[in-house]
């Protein structure tokens, strides 16, 4: 503590104070700025002092009445032993300023002043111990001191050892101090009583302070003898209380924040609190000291001496250190012989330590002053500990032991009267850092010391408010709703704070060189002493004692390096609350209801002051019946807490906690798909929850949105089960795995509560149906919450949410009854007729489509309600297939009920393109709702042509019908975007135009009349020939598709034939369709690949069956395709060699030169394809090749031809 002194002068004029009787602040202007003054130079040396009043009760100050000479102070003034706003406290008892210090007076002060302890203050207590210490190298009188330390203050307190000792002998209590000070320090121990020549001097200053208010000079009557007994009596009974020793120690009401209550127990009953910087050390001092006017300065302070004793050094340094507390400049002294008032004579400060006789250094009590606070430091490091400096009578040596230590030793470790106030100090400054709105988490790991010492000072069994309270408020370091900033290295929460101190320290060894003090076995020393200065004379050498102690940095506040962790600790300290509030609770039941004791402010809020929508509760007790998990009872719990007390309100927000912990776990433990461990810690916070709507009286909309909160992550979880069902035996493993801690928390919530509010929601079913409804229904409910809480409002983001959960299970939930229905349909046997049980699964799903719809679209989400239309549209056509299987298939046609379906679901995919708009608001689902209408038109037109409803509509309405559900389907596949399913749109593509080809064709065919219309039919045919044998082209994967295109436009190219007459024109069509069989070729080059391929493949069985033995290519389609193919090609190379020998006959020769080319050719290719026909023993992959080669020979042999090319 050896820093940089401040300069500051000492005060000139002291603030204004309040009127006596009433606690109140200074003005800032008065109180805390130092008043212009100068240093004070005494005796040569530099003292730096400031002393700037904090609060006073003094009235505002008169000026003494100066008494006349011969005035008899033996003879008592009228006013004397009256209470007197001038005198203070001096002014009702004859002890005067000398009064004696309660032994909890430093207590009384660092509870009022919560801010400076722990941090800015060095020391804090009474002005008389201060003077006490700094007099022990000059005094031979005895010295008794309790120190306490938190943080970096020291609390100093008297020990009355002769008034302890004697109320051991009525009480029994301090017995084992008693033994251990007879054993070790004074075996001969006595009660010393006090001459009459002390009480007589004290007796004639109480008087001369009358006489000095008094004003008149005069002596007055004495007043009569019953008079004067009564006073005397009630003067005793006074001082008795005052420094009386609480045995079990009753909860101080000073502590309580009702000003009114404190008349009684620990409380600050200085006149004035000073904080005193003397050099570097800061302390917080209480003095009682009368101080009066009418000097050369504004304040001077009153001292009675006789005449015939001169002024030693211990008066003078008691004179001078009151008034630098006091930051009085001039002392009046008034001598007197035998009780006769001789003079007055004035004496400035700083000249006090210059009077004759009275000669002493100040600099020497700056060096004493920081060597006992070093001392102290060094040795007093255990927070909570009581401690005990003792300097026996006309001894040198003093003694510092740990009586907490000591204490613990013995059967009852509480018997310590020091420990209530200690931790009630403990837990008030922890309270005030954390009620610090601007406070840094750097000190979180301070405030957890401050708790956990706290905690370790009481018993839970007398204390369980306090602990319970302090347990709430560890709880609350964690905040359970932050990112984990912790983990990070440069976190302030991992920074350790100068002011830190750890409730597991241990002393330090102690290595001074020069032997300051020695814990070692002398026989001069004390064993149990913690330890010892050898002799009093060291304090006066400078800096003989450093303070050695660091505080250490070891109460960083923890790292959780994960939420679990961090959880866990939360409810750890939850858990401790909750058994000290349920303890309580069972003690109390057998006590009067009247508690003894008043209770210290808690930081825990009050439910009943805080105001929540009206209504709010009966809304809320009607949706937990609707809920079905209402329970009849009132709002005391089981355990029979009343309403309002301590223990229902902690006991309201220690649960409170548990279920935000118990939330967070499962969150956790949620997105590490652990849903088992999920869905058990969900279950613990919806019950606890539950536990504190039965306890609750006031609802509020905050725990309500919890509520909600709870809700929507349970129906996650269950959705999750539902579609992870194959690992259901490890999640029901760790749903029914419970820590002891878990258990313990849930005991104390059954002692309120069944717990089976929400025992719905978190059952582990091994029914998807069930699973998908349970999760609905937990979506619904914390929409409901919402709704009539109106927290929808204030919380926008979480309510856009559980509308996207709702319209998410509602999509899974229709889904899975549209999956069942289909499913039902597969299993029924033909021709029988549409289900009741099919009809019902349909609505359903419908039902949960439409709501789902209408939750997306609420909350503008045109995306995921296209989804939804989409999925709606998808089940029309369910409902169609199921009516297109309920036929005979022989007598199959196209039904109106079909019709009617596929309109409704193209209907609905329509409806989510419009909802998406364009293409750009989200391209994937763009594309799957275009290619699902694309299907439904293909599908529908697909039908109607295979199953034509030719007894209820005409040949060419059906065709006009299915060429425009064709002609839409193609408007809707799109060919031409390079995405995943180009390939399926180009094969859809070309097999429209393949049946719309085919189509026309049939109808050319049939047809007899109109030949406009033949003409068109011809015309469209060849068309959608040409455009499906070019699509089929670009794939890979469709050989027999390409190859069976070709060969229905050859067996076009035949018809056309039959129709013509001259063999020119017959000779153009053979050309053009030979020139079709040449251009299947690449179809042929992809068949032999795939069987290259095939063959390649290590053969297991030779013989290998003619069915698909590849998964691309079907041999038997292959095999039946390249019949057809040998055949007609043959076809046509005959009638071509038919025709060109005719013709060669009738036409010129100039001619012949290439029509023979042809024709020889054509000769050979045709007779080397009867060769290979002829041949039954050739493999299909041989066929092939001969095909291949006959191709190419007549692409080459053709090409100088004049026949016409077809595309």
């Amino acid at each position: 503590m050896m820093g940089d002194p401040k300069e500051a002068g000492a005060e000139a004029s002291p603030p204004r104070a309040a009127a006596r009787g009433g606690l109140s602040l200074l003005p800032q202007a008065e109180s805390e700025e130092p008043a212009q003054g100068s240093a004070l130079f005494l005796g040569g040396n530099e003292v730096k002092s400031r002393a700037v009043v904090k609060y006073s009760s003094a009235p505002p100050r008169t000026a003494f009445a100066r008494l006349e000479e011969k005035t008899d102070l033996k003879l008592p003034p009228a006013n004397w032993l009256r209470e007197s706003a001038k005198l203070g406290p001096a002014g009702t008892t004859i002890l005067g300023n000398s009064k004696k210090s309660k032994p909890f007076s430093s207590f009384g002060m660092a509870y009022d002043f919560i801010d400076s302890v722990g941090n800015d203050v060095d020391v804090v207590s009474d002005s008389e111990n201060i003077k006490k210490l700094l007099k022990i190298p000059y005094s031979k009188s005895h010295v008794s001191m309790a120190v306490h330390r938190i943080g970096r203050t020291l609390l100093l307190d008297e020990l009355d050892i002769q008034e302890l000792f004697m109320r051991s002998s009525q009480t029994g209590d301090w017995t084992w101090l008693k033994e251990f000070y007879q054993r070790l320090i004074d075996q001969k121990w006595q009660r010393k009583k006090k001459s009459k020549e002390h009480w007589y001097q004290k007796a004639i200053l109480s008087k001369f302070l009358y006489y000095s208010i008094n004003g008149d000079g005069a002596a007055q009557p004495v007043p009569s003898p019953a008079e004067q007994q009564e006073s005397s009596s009630s003067h005793q009974t006074h001082d008795s209380e005052g420094a009386s020793w609480p045995a079990p120690f009753e909860m101080p009401s000073s502590v309580s924040e009702d000003p009114s209550a404190s008349s009684q127990g620990l409380k600050n009953d200085f006149v004035r609190n000073i904080l005193w910087t003397f050099e570097d050390i800061h302390m917080l001092v209480g003095s009682n000291m009368p101080i009066f006017g009418g000097g050369r300065y504004p304040a001077v302070s009153l001292r009675l001496r006789d005449n015939n004793k001169p002024i030693n050094v211990l008066t003078g340094i008691d004179y001078w250190l009151d008034n630098l507390i006091c930051n009085v400049p001039e002392l009046v002294m008034c001598f007197h012989v035998n009780g006769i008032v001789q003079k007055y004579e004035m004496i400035k400060t700083e000249e006090i330590p210059n009077l004759e006789n009275s000669n002493f250094s100040t600099k020497v009590i700056k060096d004493i002053a920081q060597n006992i606070l070093s001392f102290l430091k060094s040795n007093c490091t255990k927070e909570g500990h009581t401690y005990w400096l003792f300097k026996a009578s006309g001894s040198d040596i003093v003694k510092l032991y740990d009586l907490t230590t000591l204490c613990e030793e013995t059967e009852d470790k509480y018997q310590n009267p020091f420990t209530m106030p200690v931790a009630i100090l403990l837990y008030k400054v922890a309270c005030n850092m954390m009620m610090k709105k601007n406070q840094n988490k750097k000190h979180y790991g301070t405030i957890r010391t401050l708790l956990l010492n706290c905690v370790k000072l009481l018993d839970k069994s007398r204390h369980p408010q306090i602990i319970a309270s302090a347990n709430y408020m560890l709880s609350e370091l964690f905040q359970l709703d932050e990112p984990k900033k912790e983990e990070s290295s440069d976190s302030p929460l991992n920074e350790n704070s100068d002011e830190s101190y750890s409730e597991e320290e241990e002393e330090m060894p102690d290595s001074d060189e020069n032997g300051a003090y020695s814990t070692s076995s002398d026989p001069a020393d004390d064993n149990k002493a913690v330890a010892i200065i050898k002799s009093v004379g060291e304090l006066s050498v400078p800096e003989k004692y450093k303070s050695i102690h660091q505080i250490r940095p070891s109460c960083a506040f923890p790292v959780c390096h994960d939420t679990e962790e961090r959880c866990r600790l939360v409810l750890s300290y939850v858990l401790e609350g909750l058994k000290s509030v349920d303890s309580s609770i069972k003690k109390e039941s057998d006590l009067p209801a009247a508690d003894p004791s008043t209770p210290i402010p808690l930081k825990y809020e009050d439910e009943s002051t805080r105001g929540s929508p009206e209504g709010l509760e009966k809304q809320m007790a009607l949706f937990l019946d609707k809920m079905g998990s209402l329970q009849k009872g009132n709002c005391s719990g089981q355990s029979g807490m009343t309403p309002g007390s301590w223990q229902h309100k902690m006991k309201l927000q220690l649960i409170l906690k548990s279920s935000k912990a118990y939330y967070i776990l499962s969150d956790a433990a949620m997105s590490l798909q652990k849903y088992g461990r999920a869905l058990r810690y969900i279950k613990l916070a919806l019950q606890s929850h539950d536990t504190y709507c039965c306890l609750c009286t006031n609802m509020l909309s905050e725990v309500l949105l919890f509520l909600s909160q709870y809700l929507t992550l349970c129906g996650d979880i269950q959705l999750m089960l539902a579609q992870n069902a194959n690992n259901r035996a490890a999640h029901l493993e760790e749903f029914n795995y419970q820590t002891k801690e878990d258990q313990e928390i849930l005991h104390s919530l059954h002692r309120e509560s069944s717990c089976q509010g929400f025992a719905w929601a978190t059952d582990l079913s091994t029914d998807l149906e069930s699973q998908l409804s349970v999760s609905c229904k937990c979506y619904e409910a914390a929409n409901e919450i919402l709704q009539f809480s109106d927290l929808k409002s204030q919380n926008p983001e979480h309510y856009v949410q559980v509308l996207k959960r709702m319209g998410n299970i509602r999509n899974e939930i229709g889904v899975f009854y549209m999956n069942q229905a289909a499913a039902l349909q597969g299993e029924r046997v033909v021709s029988k007729s549409v289900s009741a049980a099919e009809q019902q699964l349909w609505k359903k799903s419908f039902s949960c489509f439409e709501k789902g719809i209408h939750n997306f679209e609420s909350i503008d989400d045109a995306t995921n309600a296209a989804l939804l239309l989409c999925n709606t549209g998808r089940l029309m056509r369910v409902c169609a297939q199921a009516h297109c299987g309920a036929e005979d298939e022989f007598k199959r046609e196209f039904s109106p009920e079909e019709g009617l379906y596929y309109s409704k679901a193209v209907d609905y995919y329509l409806k989510a393109l419009r909802s998406l708009g364009t293409r750009d608001m989200h391209p994937v689902v763009w594309d799957s709702v275009n290619w699902e209408l694309s299907t439904t038109y293909f599908t529908m037109a697909t039908l109607q042509q295979d199953y034509a409803p030719l007894s209820r509509k005409a040949q060419e309405q059906i065709e006009k019908e299915v060429s425009e559900a064709m002609m839409k389907s193609l408007k809707h596949c799109d060919v031409d975007s390079a995405t995943a399913r180009q390939p399926l749109c180009q094969y859809r593509a070309a097999t429209i135009h393949h049946r719309l080809a085919s189509m026309y064709h049939s109808c050319l065919r049939n047809q007899v009349g109109d030949e406009h219309l033949r003409k068109q039919h011809r015309v469209l045919a060849d068309l959608h020939y040409s455009k499906a044998a070019k699509l089929f082209q670009l794939l890979k994967d469709a050989p027999c598709e390409l190859l069976r295109v070709q060969l229905e436009r050859v067996a076009f190219a035949e018809f056309q034939m039959t129709s013509q007459n001259s063999n020119v024109g017959k000779l153009k069509t053979l050309s053009g369709a030979l020139d079709i069989m040449v251009r299947t070729e690449h179809a042929f080059q992809l068949i032999r690949k795939e069987l290259v391929e095939e063959c390649d493949q290590p053969k297991n069985d030779e013989a290998t069956p003619a069915a698909d033995s590849s998964p691309n290519l079907n041999r038997e389609e292959v095999i039946k395709l390249l019949s057809i193919f040998e055949s007609r090609l043959s076809f046509l190379l005959l009638q071509s060699i038919k025709l060109l020998s005719s013709s060669k006959r009738k036409m010129s020769s100039s001619s012949n030169t290439e029509e023979d080319t042809v024709l020889q050719t054509n000769k050979q290719i045709y007779s080397q394809l009867l060769r290979a026909t002829a041949n039954r023993n050739s493999t299909l992959l041989e066929r092939i090749e001969v095909i291949i080669c006959l191709l190419e020979q007549l692409a080459s042999g053709s090409s100088g031809s004049s026949g016409g090319a077809v595309p």
